[in-house]
């Protein structure tokens, strides 16, 4: 019996995510330009400190095109060296150039926002090969700056793996930069980001419950980002 025909069949991957003179790129565009560019158009505040090292599953609510970028540039940069970034398939992959860009910038693979879940097949390789994994569970981007409920697909994932989650919390961005701006606004909005404790799955933890907990740690997050902003 050939051993091989057990094992799992090897998605189909962006070239970028695989590529080590795409990662190096990868480093500088974020590190050298995006950061610097980020830091200058926002006055952002990071709360907490996030693992160095992976891999583990980044989970975020999502109100602007600010929060990927903040994310990225602002992660330990051990982690977001091997940092895989979800991005919906039907905008970001829906031309050759923007997904070429999404790609070289955020090491962005697709995510089938129709099927209610993370391209599996892609992000349980990616995690397998110790890549870690930024997904927005609300799966795009509030229209009033609340948070929605979150869809399974990173809960499932976590408990799939037994892999911890990170739960953050972002307040500001939508206020900084809405949907439907391609800018953000002039002189520096407050943007805060808050890192939380890694939850990690519990033995025998239904998918349902481990999503609920993941949504209630952002939740708090963010509505504390909310009252301190009030104060």
């Amino acid at each position: 019996m050939n051993a091989q025909a057990d094992e799992p069949c090897r998605p189909a991957l962006p070239v970028w995510l695989e590529s080590r003179a795409a990662g190096l790129l990868r480093v500088v565009l974020q590190r050298a330009l995006l950061k610097p560019l980020v830091r200058s158009l926002t006055r952002l505040e990071i709360i907490g400190r996030a693992p160095a090292a992976g891999p583990l599953v980044v989970v975020a609510n999502h109100s602007s095109h600010l929060d990927a970028p903040v994310l990225v540039t602002h992660l330990p940069l051990p982690l977001t060296r091997r940092l895989a970034v979800g991005a919906a398939a039907d905008y970001f992959f829906d031309s050759r150039l923007r997904a070429v860009l999404t790609g070289l910038v955020f090491n962005a693979f697709p995510i089938d926002r129709g099927r209610d879940r993370p391209m599996r097949g892609a992000s349980g390789w990616l995690l397998d090969s110790g890549f870690s994994l930024l997904i927005f569970p609300e799966g795009t981007r509030s229209r009033d700056g609340l948070m929605s409920a979150f869809r399974p697909g990173a809960a499932a994932l976590c408990v799939a793996k037994l892999l911890p989650c990170l739960p953050v919390g972002i307040t500001g961005a939508y206020d900084a930069m809405p949907r439907g701006q391609s800018w953000p606004r002039p002189r520096r909005p407050p943007v805060r980001v808050a890192f939380g404790e890694p939850l990690v799955p519990r033995p025998g933890e239904p998918v349902a419950s481990f999503a609920a907990r993941m949504q209630a740690a952002v939740a708090a997050l963010h509505d504390q980002g909310v009252r301190d902003a009030g104060r």
